[in-house]
């Protein structure tokens, strides 16, 4: 299932706002969870941490105070689906944040919203109104006795590392926006060291949807390991760029035919800090199982430069690291100065090999996801281009 006319097709629009709201009001909170778990939903936001499993252990923390948190910082490079879903379908994240607050006992949801999404945030603020006018919010939500929920947004500052949950709620705690150590882990300490729940746009949006539709439904969509359809913002050297929608599991080559890109000579695969695939590959399939994604398809045609391509994922990582542990504060400058030697023929392969090396170290080594990731796309290039990468060498060895 491949619908490329957003606004009309897409699965969230067939969706009766608040009915998987009043669904889950219909159920214990372990019965909601249940069902949750049992749709093997998967957080839309890259990492793929199974929802269930997550909101189970938020519910079983102990904690007079709980929160919800949305994470909006829809910062990776390419992605811009939750801009449009929050335009779009905000009802349907609120619904699912609802949900999440009746799911672990929490009474306050938070929208951890872009700082360049300011523009938004005047319809968000209208769309909560009128869900409290409705009782949809509030006190007492849909005549539950004893369930009081309701959302406040928050504008972030612009940095990519808040993308990285425990970063995003040190910046809602003021603080600077730099990864916590875990354990503990937000389930249990998280927004003012009490446990939070932190989920995508996305994420929230299909929580309501599940509800409203049955654990079954979602589950029949997708692959054994990857349940359900997955939103991709896909932009780059193709005919059609724009939103699309997939179940998991689609091949790269047949993406590429509905989006008119059947040319390209790669496709990186969740942002920056995703994976490089080579036209060689393109049977691959998008799912957790292999190509894994938050949802950023960037298409590179036949005449793009390869290392020009990675010199700006480096330079982007080098602007963004919070600096806070040494493997991403030093390793990402020193690719970067590899890719610079590269372009002016000067790199051996004896050094290549050795910035290789330093990259897989700082998939290890380094403290969260944006270090951990920022080689993904260097190493995925060199690995299927070095040939290109290399061609500029003038007689070093």
């Amino acid at each position: 299932m491949i619908i490329s006319n957003f606004k009309d097709n897409l699965t969230f629009s067939t969706i009766e706002l608040d009915v998987g709201l009043k669904a889950a009001l219909a159920k214990s909170r372990s019965d909601l969870i249940a069902e949750l778990t049992a749709s093997q939903l998967k957080g839309r936001g890259g990492a793929g941490f199974p929802t269930g499993v997550k909101w189970n252990l938020a519910a079983a923390a102990q904690a007079d105070v709980k929160y919800v948190i949305c994470n909006a910082d829809e910062g990776e490079p390419g992605t811009f689906k939750d801009r449009v879903l929050l335009s779009d379908f905000a009802d349907l994240t609120f619904e699912g944040m609802t949900i999440g607050g009746y799911a672990i006992g929490s009474k306050i949801g938070i929208v951890y919203l872009r700082g360049e999404y300011t523009y938004i945030r005047p319809h968000l603020d209208a769309v909560l109104a009128a869900r409290r006018a409705r009782g949809l919010l509030g006190k007492n939500i849909l005549g539950k006795q004893g369930f009081d929920f309701d959302i406040d947004i928050r504008m972030g500052s612009g940095a990519y590392v808040c993308g990285e949950e425990t970063a995003l709620i040190e910046s809602l705690e003021g603080h600077r926006g730099e990864p916590r150590n875990r354990p503990p882990f937000p389930v249990d300490t998280g927004f003012n060291k009490m446990p939070s729940v932190v989920n995508n746009v996305e994420t929230f949006a299909c929580v309501a949807s599940i509800l409203a539709k049955g654990s079954a439904w979602f589950k029949a969509l997708g692959t054994a390991r990857s349940a359900g359809f997955k939103l991709l913002s896909v932009s780059g050297d193709c005919k059609k760029p724009g939103i699309y929608e997939i179940q998991l599991g689609l091949s790269v080559a047949k993406m590429l035919a509905v989006v008119g890109g059947e040319d390209a000579k790669a496709v990186q695969i969740g942002g920056a800090s995703g994976t490089c695939v080579p036209r060689s590959e393109f049977q691959r399939t998008i799912a957790f199982e292999d190509v894994s994604t938050g949802g950023s398809v960037i298409v590179f045609g036949p005449d793009r430069d390869m290392l020009e391509v990675t010199k700006n994922f480096m330079e982007f990582f080098v602007e963004e690291s919070c600096g806070q542990c040494t493997p991403c504060r030093d390793g990402n400058p020193k690719l970067l100065g590899g890719i610079e030697l590269l372009e002016q023929g000067r790199c051996s392969m004896r050094y290549l090999n050795e910035l290789l090396a330093l990259g897989e170290t700082m998939q290890i080594a380094s403290k969260c996801g944006l270090g951990q990731s920022a080689p993904n796309a260097f190493l995925s290039i060199v690995k299927h281009f070095k040939g290109e990468l290399m061609g500029r060498t003038h007689g070093v060895h």
